[in-house]
């Protein structure tokens, strides 16, 4: 069975904007290390963590968050 993870392009938009991690943390009313995490694939945000990233970033949720192939369980 294919394995799946949540990629995204979370640093790429927040530079585009000039925002520090913190700035964004507060933002969206979460941690500098949850941005950290959530920048670096650590950590998969919720739904309506990743819609207020969205909004404050003025992008839509696919343009930040997208599938991509990770392998398969045997490969862990």
């Amino acid at each position: 069975m294919e394995d799946f993870r949540l990629g995204n392009r979370l640093k790429v938009a927040r530079a585009e904007k000039s925002l520090s991690q913190s700035q964004l943390a507060r933002l969206v009313e979460v941690t500098r290390q949850t941005i950290s995490s959530i920048e670096t694939q650590q950590y998969c945000p919720s739904t309506l963590l990743a819609f207020r990233l969205s909004k404050a970033l003025e992008r839509r949720v696919d343009e930040l968050f997208f599938l991509e192939k990770g392998g398969t369980d045997g490969d862990r």
